[in-house]
């Protein structure tokens, strides 16, 4: 099987799926990316990553010509965020493709797109319904968006992004700092700081757990445009004893730092297309309370079973997930393990690789998906 993925970036957050990929298929496996990295994500400590599979398209025109070949060539083409021109030729010759896509329609509903949109839709996805054109869902939202036009009905499964996830025989309890004999619950949020990541929502949060005689310590890492007037909420509700500031980490920091913290807050609306950092914290052994309109939280978290889900953008609901866990630390522990099982067994690099292999063979057979659960399992409009 021939396997070429097309995307803008060379992603840290793509490149465990696809080792994994090229361990099964070799040299018949390609990665293309059209855009440098760009430096937003390289303030935030990413480097550069080097892999035999890739192809930096952007470089030269012999990388374009060879990508054009691929498309001819192929077995398979996953297409994320790439122009469309490469796949449209594919799709009218009846060649295996899958778009891979988070939601589309995060800042107004789908009935509002204008006449262009509509163009669109129809000129690159409806049109095709008959082709063996499928969606692969980066989000949990995703089927909800494409059913909502008419397209892909029956034909999107469960996908997203794939971190790597440590092996390991158990989760260890965090090595955290004690102020008695008690262990101080740590809390972490780790994102940028930007609006429709509600940074405010945590420290909020804290205002709320300290005046009610909780012990606990939130620490809040990344950067961003809505820093400083975070750090100015925390001085107006006088909170600075139990936030701490932590600034940007390379991503293995973060990791690490993960592992000493007990609960992991997710506190983004819908605008957050997926969230990797979801399946980092899982992998790494948090409690996690995520927002339910994050892309990633439905596919990932059962709600009491693995994590907590919250209601998106409320305080109140935020606020009695977070107070369980403070309440109950066998429910942490319960819930930490789970999450970590849930990344080790089954949202993990090496499982979708293997997965989307069987997908396509089924696929390529007449023959739909085996799976009834995780990554390559159908997705159908998420109820959240």
């Amino acid at each position: 099987m021939k396997l070429t993925f097309l995307t803008n970036l060379v992603n840290h957050h793509q490149i465990p799926l696809a080792d994994e990929f090229y361990k099964l298929l070799g040299c018949n496996y390609t990665y293309v990316a059209f855009e440098p990295l760009p430096n937003w994500l390289k303030e935030g400590g990413y480097q550069e990553i080097d892999r035999p599979y890739i192809i930096r398209a952007y470089e030269n025109k012999e990388s374009l010509e060879r990508v054009e070949e691929l498309m001819n060539i192929s077995d398979v083409v996953i297409i994320g965020q790439a122009s469309d021109k490469y796949i449209l030729n594919r799709v009218k010759e009846c060649k295996l493709t899958f778009r891979y896509n988070e939601r589309w329609f995060k800042s107004k509903p789908w009935y509002l797109s204008g006449p262009k949109a509509w163009a669109n839709f129809y000129r690159n996805h409806i049109r095709f319904k008959n082709k063996p054109l499928y969606m692969l869902a980066a989000s949990a939202y995703t089927a909800n968006d494409v059913y909502a036009i008419g397209a892909y009905k029956e034909k999107v499964y469960k996908w997203g992004y794939f971190t790597a996830v440590q092996e390991k025989n158990e989760v260890e309890a965090p090595e955290l700092s004690v102020s008695t004999s008690e262990i101080t619950p740590h809390i972490m949020w780790c994102s940028r700081f930007l609006k429709w990541k509600h940074p405010e929502l945590p420290v909020q949060l804290a205002a709320r757990l300290k005046s009610e005689g909780y012990r606990f310590v939130l620490n809040m890492y990344g950067g961003g445009e809505e820093l400083e007037s975070t750090k100015a909420l925390v001085r107006e509700l006088n909170v600075e004893d139990v936030v701490t500031f932590c600034g940007n980490y390379p991503n293995q920091e973060i990791l690490a730092a993960m592992r000493r913290h007990h609960i992991f807050l997710f506190t983004s609306d819908k605008n957050e297309g997926w969230g990797a950092v979801l399946n980092e914290s899982m992998s790494n052994g948090c409690a996690v309370v995520a927002s339910n309109r994050i892309g990633a939280t439905p596919f990932l978290v059962k709600d009491g079973e693995n994590g907590l889900i919250f209601e998106s953008e409320n305080l109140d609901s935020l606020y009695e997930k977070v107070k369980s866990l403070l309440d109950d630390e066998d429910l942490r522990k319960h819930l930490s393990i789970n999450a970590y099982k849930t990344m080790s067994e089954m949202w993990n690099p090496k499982n979708a690789a293997v997965r989307f292999i069987q997908l396509v063979e089924n696929l390529q057979r007449g023959i739909d998906t085996p799976f009834t659960d995780g990554p390559c399992s159908k997705a159908y409009p998420c109820k959240y």
